[in-house]
């Protein structure tokens, strides 16, 4: 086969997901139907939470500085998210392009096979009648071609052909509104950072440096359509004069686009072995840049199972677990998005839920809950029994101390292998883990007085993707049965020969 998993597109969930693959040893080709990068860039940044998933991969220092957001908002009402511990509205100012480019040196790096110019055409059947593998037609400069392999994985937007190659179900509400977005140059506007609500519709601009605006215009009139149009910088200058009364078609537009309110969301996100990640799964009015947040989210919880998978190191249903978590992970940004956009560009009939939004808002436990909402730092998944607040929960970007200095968590989950936190130096916790040690790393280390929930702690088992499995405190125990027990169902049999548990505490490495 030309690979064990084909990535169809090469925006940031299929680059996120090459590069989680490789990382898990998976040979993957990714076929992108672009044969550059267009340069262009919907989004300007990513949630907390995703920031998160790019630290624990090492790459958060490739952006360079990053300004984090303090203040967010939802649906236009501000508020401070940093009310939640961690939180923080996400990093602001990142073009999309240069996630992308980012991402793309990243899984480059890795050994990932990305072939720009090769546009999926179809989904074939095995020449032989075999369902051991995926077959797909693409046109390349060279002409068509088929590639197969084991599984094949939708990334390409929500506009997807794998998705309806497929016959995935995509239900859903339709678009009820038609909006449009520049970055223009040479108008000098005033910056309207949350919106402002006209009696013709609503607009937003923001200023991006060197006398570029980022504008997005959301007329009352123009009635939703189900996909997205081309739209010419004059239809766009035209809107913004009727809602505003500002003339800027003497601006030059370095690209514009249109998005509308549409929000769907596939009923599975695997269907045998086809599997989607990202817009090919679902769709929804942009806020805060969570649609790039989320995909990559899914690609960090795809990539280490489908490695595993190929790799056959997999234990039964853990594939099936991609669904089963991130389906859900899904619903509620579709969820939230939704409201948002009920809020943010709702004509005068929001006002007064506006206004009790902005009364609520003022509650902690409101913010606390918006917060981690929209930032991701929420998301919980069900692991298995236990009553432990980590549990299910990401593992805290926090330094401890090993027998060699400081040790940062993030740091330990660089090469996206299991983890097994040592935090009361138990010999017996160490000896079984080790027949894992091909693919879990143990670190003996000791969390500090100031953190209560780590110091309480006698252990915890944490996934590739940086969500605490199993977990043990001073007031349940630590039985090395029930790690075993964890260790099986994430990362499936044990080696057949036991050695000493791969330490990351000597050297401060994850070797």
């Amino acid at each position: 086969m030309d690979a064990d998993v084909i990535v169809v597109g090469a925006g940031p969930t299929g680059l996120m997901l090459a590069g989680e693959l490789r990382l898990g040893g998976a040979r993957v080709v990714v076929v992108e139907r672009l044969e550059r990068p267009t340069g262009q860039s919907r989004g300007l940044g990513f949630t907390a939470r995703a920031m998160e998933v790019f630290e624990q991969r090492g790459l958060l220092s490739w952006f360079g500085d990053l300004e984090k957001a303090p203040l967010g908002h939802f649906g236009g009402v501000q508020f401070d998210y940093t009310v939640l511990e961690d939180a923080h509205f996400g990093a602001r100012g990142v073009p999309q392009s240069h996630t992308e480019d980012v991402l793309e040196r990243w899984a480059l790096s890795l050994g990932a096979d990305i072939r720009r110019g090769w546009e999926f055409l179809e989904l074939d059947e095995p020449d032989d009648g075999s369902d051991d593998r995926v077959e797909i037609t693409v046109a390349t400069p060279q002409g068509v071609q088929r590639l197969s392999a084991p599984y094949l994985v939708g990334c390409g937007g929500g506009s997807s052909p794998v998705r309806r190659a497929a016959g995935f179900a995509f239900p859903g509400t339709d678009a009820t509104r038609t909006m449009y977005l520049a970055d223009v140059a040479g108008c000098e506007l005033r910056p309207r950072f949350l919106g402002e609500r006209l009696p013709g519709g609503m607009v937003m601009a923001a200023p991006l440096g060197d006398g570029v605006d980022r504008i997005i215009v959301v007329p009352d009139a123009v009635p939703g359509q189900e996909r997205e149009r081309t739209v010419g910088f004059t239809e766009i200058a035209d809107a913004w004069q009727h809602i505003t009364g500002e003339d800027i078609s003497a601006g030059t537009a370095h690209w514009v686009s249109s998005f509308t309110d549409a929000t769907r969301q596939v009923t599975e996100y695997r269907r045998g072995r086809i599997l989607l990640a990202g817009d090919a799964a679902h769709v929804h009015l942009p806020a805060g840049g969570q649609g790039l947040s989320t995909g990559v989210q899914d690609a960090a919880n795809l990539g280490w199972k489908l490695a595993a998978e190929v790799t056959g190191r997999a234990p039964a249903g853990l594939l099936d677990s991609y669904h089963t978590e991130r389906h859900a992970a899904g619903k509620r940004l579709l969820m939230n998005t939704h409201a948002q956009g009920m809020l943010f560009v709702g004509g005068p009939e929001m006002g007064p839920l506006r206004e009790l939004m902005g009364e609520l808002i003022q509650y902690d436990d409101v913010k606390r809950h918006l917060a981690g909402l929209v930032s991701g730092l929420d998301v919980r998944y069900d692991v298995g029994p236990g009553t432990h607040p980590l549990l299910g929960r990401r593992l805290p970007p926090r330094t401890l101390t090993a027998a060699t200095g400081p040790l940062s968590t993030m740091e330990l989950l660089h090469p996206a292998r299991g983890l097994l936190l040592d935090l009361a130096d138990d010999a017996g916790l160490r000896t079984a883990a080790a027949p894992w040690q091909d693919r879990v790393v143990t670190a003996t280390v000791r969390a500090e007085d100031s953190e209560p929930v780590l110091s309480a702690t006698t252990a915890l088992l944490v996934r590739p993707d940086g969500y605490v499995a199993w977990a043990a405190d001073t007031g349940t125990g630590t039985d090395p049965e029930d790690l075993r027990a964890a260790l099986q169902r994430w990362f499936g049999d044990p080696q057949n020969t036991a050695g000493t548990a791969g330490e990351a505490v000597a050297t401060g490495s994850s070797t």
